[in-house]
């Protein structure tokens, strides 16, 4: 039976709730409210018009590989693409149905740097932290490859490089924290020529969200993505259709990941017992996110072989016409060859008969001479 991330944490808190009790342990009822002056980054979907700006300037300040396809091939925005080891941030398209919508809506995603990550949440060696600025940030050094941040996060951003068996790494969008500490705007927000995206003060941006609603509310709906959902996000959104229909989750509810498993972690005993359901659970995630990532992977293999075939044959093709070409160039000169020795043959003068060049050795005669025939004997 299938079960989402959030109901499996949920049964499991309110299976701890009701068990605390017994132990006389209760929950820590705690919520955070973020950083205070924490930043992040307010994305107006209605002004975002595909240009994927934004994912080439992420590929370029983060170094990542090149994509096969430039970043020009607008082709790319009809696919539901998701972030990748190497791809920080896509942009798709969405034609949104029965919403009033009369043209394509542009929608940016990476990671959503909650104000209370579960990623961060989840991992046991700390590999994640979230920064007093905003950023969720990433230490490699710590992070023992459980991947359990990529079964936690709700909006399936980690990503993991299973095509680097020595030294894989987990990777996401990190806010672009290196150039913040420079004092420099994130990659994509710098290279967005629309505005679409603008960094800020979290509070800040919130207003200005609030105010552009109020100032045409026949643009926007009257809802901030990322406000309160998981507890609230450094990333927020604005839209004028459901952000449902932009492929993004409105069923998350607004408590944070920490705070659905606060019971647990609060009843310590109570965890301890139930420590294997958490992991088997967990493990059962894993496993299907393994398969996923299993099924892509080889979705990924069959093409590229497919593409090396089609490149053989085009090869071979190639090779072939050439040698035939060669070959048909040597006939023809090995004919041309034949017909000038033959032609040289007839040209030149007969040799006289045979019988009588003997008759001239032998005796006293010589050879009759061309044109003279029997006359002379």
């Amino acid at each position: 039976m299938a079960i989402s991330r959030r109901q499996f944490l949920g049964t499991l808190g309110a299976a701890v709730g009701a068990a605390a009790p017994l132990t006389g342990s209760h929950a820590a009822g705690k919520t955070f409210e973020g950083h205070p002056d924490s930043s992040g980054v307010l994305h107006d979907t209605t002004l975002c018009i595909g240009c994927r700006k934004c994912e080439q300037a992420c590929n370029r300040v983060n170094d990542l590989p090149k994509p096969e396809q430039p970043f020009d091939d607008l082709s790319l925005l009809d696919q539901k693409r998701r972030t990748h080891a190497d791809i920080y941030t896509v942009v798709n398209r969405f034609e949104p149905e029965n919403t009033g919508a009369t043209a394509p809506v542009f929608a940016k995603k990476q990671c959503n740097h909650c104000l209370e990550p579960a990623c961060a949440s989840a991992c046991f060696v700390k590999a994640f932290t979230k920064t007093p600025q905003g950023a969720v940030v990433y230490d490699e050094s710590l992070c023992v490859g459980c991947r359990y941040c990529m079964v936690a996060c709700p909006f399936e951003v980690p990503a993991y490089e299973y095509d680097n068996p020595l030294t894989p790494k987990v990777t996401k969008c990190t806010l672009c924290a290196p150039r913040l500490a420079q004092g420099k705007l994130p990659g994509c927000v710098d290279a967005c020529p629309r505005e679409a995206l603008i960094f800020g003060k979290r509070d800040r941006l919130i207003k200005i969200a609030r105010q552009r609603i109020m100032d045409r509310p026949h643009l926007y709906l009257d809802h901030i993505y990322g406000e309160h959902e998981m507890g609230g996000t450094s990333w927020l959104y604005l839209a004028g259709v459901p952000f449902e229909s932009l492929g993004m989750r409105e069923d998350l509810g607004t408590k944070s990941a920490p705070e659905l498993t606060s019971g647990p972690l609060s009843a310590v005993p109570v965890v301890v017992g139930l420590w294997p359901v958490l992991l088997t659970g967990v493990y059962a995630i894993s496993k299907r996110k393994e398969k996923i990532a299993r099924e892509e992977k080889q979705a990924v293999l069959k093409d590229a072989r497919q593409k090396a075939r089609e490149e053989l044959t085009a090869a071979l093709e190639t090779q072939r016409e050439k040698m035939t070409q060669e070959k048909t160039a040597a006939i023809n000169f090995e004919v041309k060859k034949a017909l000038e020795e033959a032609a040289k043959k007839e040209a030149a003068p007969e040799d006289p008969p045979a019988d009588r060049v003997e008759k001239n050795i032998s005796g006293t005669q010589t050879p009759p001479s061309p044109g003279t025939g029997q006359q002379e004997e």
